[in-house]
């Protein structure tokens, strides 16, 4: 296969035999190094998406790499029929980070959605017996793509051509505290919400809602769930974002960073979900805390700890919002920047394809991705350092152009 259609003939194989359900990149990524990627052609990207914000530490840190190396030596599954090592520290390490209690692994952020729901359900139902409790989301939110997770997502156009959905599903709007207390009844057990909205345009909750929705959990004992997907892992310079709001959740749903690469996701429950909701034979997965992902999740705590990355990105994310501020103020395309840390949004000017910003800056070596309608997002690898943000920015303004 020669260079000059290494790529093209990878991508017609794709194309040829999976199913059609993404509209990719005309790239086909090869390898990557530090906060970069090379495709098949050796073209190298700054990449400022993480994998969709998953590769917090970068690509090929040898730490890393070592040690998934060294479970699969050891042993790959062992189905939950067993105890194993690295699944009893992994669980541990988010039992300490987190200061909740207990943790169920799944595959992905999606199957902790559901894991979520689930709790939640059984938590009401262990109350009084009855089957017809309902879950408050919130619209423009993004919580996955099987029928429970889509069934919370605020998107009628994911929604539609699946319905009926699960039933007993109600939606309020984000950052509006009447809006959800309009919702409530005597059938709430549960509130569901990210706590900074990802795919819906990057929208943080403001502390007086968040806040405001905790108070309302505790008081008519409704489950506050906070799905830290996307958000979670030190993205906003805290381990979880709702840390900084100082509002702990009942149930938090977590994935994406949290293996750096290795598909693994978690719900973790608070003390008062863990005691009265899900018990033996309730839920259950064949490959989740299985010995290689948990060794992921057990490295990539360590070395979040060993190299103080919730600080750098402290650091690093006050210089990128400079830069951002800056570029906004300093082209067309752009109205302004929202964001926490390194979850950032540039929402574009009425009449702007967000999508078209994205394929330029594809062309010019530059990776990022959309968010919503109207938003470039960018969720970089947490190890970024001002020089990336410079080179990023050279080249949103040659393209901004």
């Amino acid at each position: 296969m020669s260079n000059e259609n290494k790529s093209q003939c990878y991508i017609d194989m794709c194309e040829e035999n999976i199913l059609k359900t993404y509209n990719r990149f005309q790239i086909v990524l090869e390898k990557g190094d530090g906060v970069y990627l090379y495709d098949a052609d050796d073209k190298k990207y700054l990449d400022f998406a993480a994998g969709i914000a998953v590769f917090a530490l970068g690509y090929n840190d040898k730490e890393y790499n070592d040690a998934l190396k060294s479970q699969i030596d050891k042993v790959i599954h062992t189905s939950n029929l067993f105890y194993n090592i690295p699944a009893a520290q992994a669980a541990k390490k988010l039992v300490e980070v987190s200061g909740m209690s207990k943790v169920f692994f799944t595959n992905s952020g999606t199957e902790a959605i559901e894991g979520a729901m689930k709790v939640a359900r059984k938590y009401a139902y262990n109350k009084d017996g009855s089957t017809d409790h309902e879950i408050i989301a919130m619209h423009h939110s993004f919580h996955g793509r099987s029928l429970g997770a889509l069934s919370v997502t605020g998107n009628v156009k994911y929604q539609e051509a699946f319905k009926p959905l699960i039933g007993g599903i109600k939606f309020a709007q984000f950052n509006d505290l009447e809006s959800v207390k309009a919702q409530i009844t005597d059938k709430t057990c549960a509130i569901i919400m990210e706590t900074v909205q990802g795919e819906g345009g990057i929208y943080p909750a403001t502390p007086e809602f968040l806040k405001g929705v905790k108070a309302l959990c505790d008081e008519k004992d409704i489950l506050l769930i906070l799905d830290e997907i996307q958000c979670g892992m030190g993205r906003t310079g805290y381990q979880f974002a709702w840390q900084e709001y100082g509002v702990m959740p009942d149930v938090m749903t977590c994935a994406k960073a949290l293996g750096c690469g290795v598909p693994v996701g978690a719900f973790v429950l608070g003390e008062k979900a863990a005691k009265n909701s899900l018990v033996a034979g309730d839920h259950g997965t064949t490959y989740g805390g299985n010995p290689l992902a948990t060794a992921a999740v057990n490295k990539v705590f360590e070395l979040f700890e060993e190299r103080d990355i919730l600080n750098h990105v402290k650091k690093v994310s006050k210089y990128l919002e400079e830069k951002l501020d800056e570029l906004v103020a300093s082209v067309d395309i752009f109205t302004t920047r929202r964001g926490k840390g390194l979850m950032q949004g540039l929402v574009c000017a009425e009449g702007v394809n967000p999508g078209d910003i994205v394929a330029k800056a594809l062309e010019k070596g530059l990776i990022v991705i959309t968010a919503g309608s109207n938003v470039v997002r960018m969720v970089p690898p947490l190890v970024i350092e001002e020089k990336h943000v410079d080179e990023m920015i050279a080249i949103m303004k040659e393209i901004s152009k």
